[in-house]
């Protein structure tokens, strides 16, 4: 039985970990006592005692966990976004490439993808290595998310009764262009511009929508929609987490597969201008989905293990 510690329980992503894993027969989650779940001795102590360690923290505590773990035989999948673009850590999209993959499963340090950022990243990176769309392409995004993307203070205002009334309207954030995914999209599509990026939240729990406008002018060559789609489909072959789906219907909502841990990829539009979507559950496929997805590959589990697949 694999032991597994999760730094950090009590949020959002650390609560949906802790309720996929707890009901596993291959697990042993190793609990902290609430009175002790900030004491850096007792934290050090469980890491001693698990192969596996979540961090479900802020980027700076998560940055002090990792350190502290260094000698420690466990290893660690990360869920913030501390170590997406760092040296010596792996990039938990395991179907991004075979290379990604094997990384995953030899890995001691495994960085768990940001939630907009799988989306973009979803879409573009298979784009990047067909060469359809050059490293300097001003790409634009606009990421839909249900509020539980923002944790535990975002969700008490957004399910407080006397929550004040433009929360029931989406709103936009990040308006200065530096978000924190901006680096990790970057950094992992191999871009050497970063996009215009408009993150939005909506009045529902959960779910995400991506979706990336494309002018045929941008392209190195003449791709239509069909191209690009036969393109998508073609790198994520046989994959049971990331479906490209033949038909894009009129309409797409954002919180179609809530409590769901995989993706589904549209590309739709007029071969002049092509809409690419990305939709997913961002507590599913972006954030907790993902770090579980990770750790069988790790553990040399059944990949689905313990997650909800379409």
């Amino acid at each position: 039985m694999v032991k597994v510690f999760i730094v950090g329980s009590a949020g959002t992503t650390g609560l949906r970990l802790h309720s996929r894993l707890k009901q596993r027969d291959d697990v042993e989650l190793l609990e902290i006592d609430e009175h002790l779940r900030k004491d850096q001795k007792e934290i050090e102590k469980l890491i001693g005692l698990s192969d596996f360690v979540f961090l479900c923290l802020p980027d700076d505590a998560a940055r002090e966990t990792a350190e502290l773990a260094k000698e420690a035989r466990a290893r660690i999948i990360d869920t913030s976004s501390a170590h997406r673009a760092a040296d010596g850590w792996s990039y938990g999209f395991p179907e991004l490439s075979k290379e990604h993959r094997q990384n995953i499963q030899s890995s001691k340090y495994v960085s768990s993808p940001g939630c907009h950022a799988s989306g973009f990243i979803s879409l573009i990176y298979p784009l990047i290595s067909a060469g359809v769309i050059p490293p300097d392409c001003p790409l634009a995004c606009t990421s839909l998310t249900g509020y539980s993307g923002g944790g535990k203070k975002m969700i008490s205002n957004y399910e407080n009764a006397e929550r004040k009334s433009e929360l029931s309207s989406p709103y936009l954030y990040a308006m200065g262009q530096n978000h924190k995914h901006l680096p990790e999209i970057t950094a992992q599509c191999g871009l050497s511009l970063a996009p215009l990026f408009m993150p939005v939240v909506g009045d529902f729990y959960s779910g995400m929508l991506v979706s990336i406008p494309l002018h045929s002018a941008m392209l190195s060559a003449k791709y239509t929609a069909d191209d690009i789609r036969e393109i998508l489909k073609k790198h994520y072959e046989g994959s049971s987490f990331v479906k490209v789906l033949d038909d894009a219907p009129p309409s797409l909502y954002a919180n179609t597969l809530s409590g769901r841990d995989d993706m589904e990829l549209f590309v739709s539009g007029c071969d002049e201008r092509i809409l690419l979507c990305s939709r997913f559950d961002n507590l599913g496929k972006g954030a907790s989905g993902a770090a579980i997805q990770c750790f069988n590959i790790m553990c040399g589990a059944r990949e689905d293990s313990g997650l909800v697949l379409g």
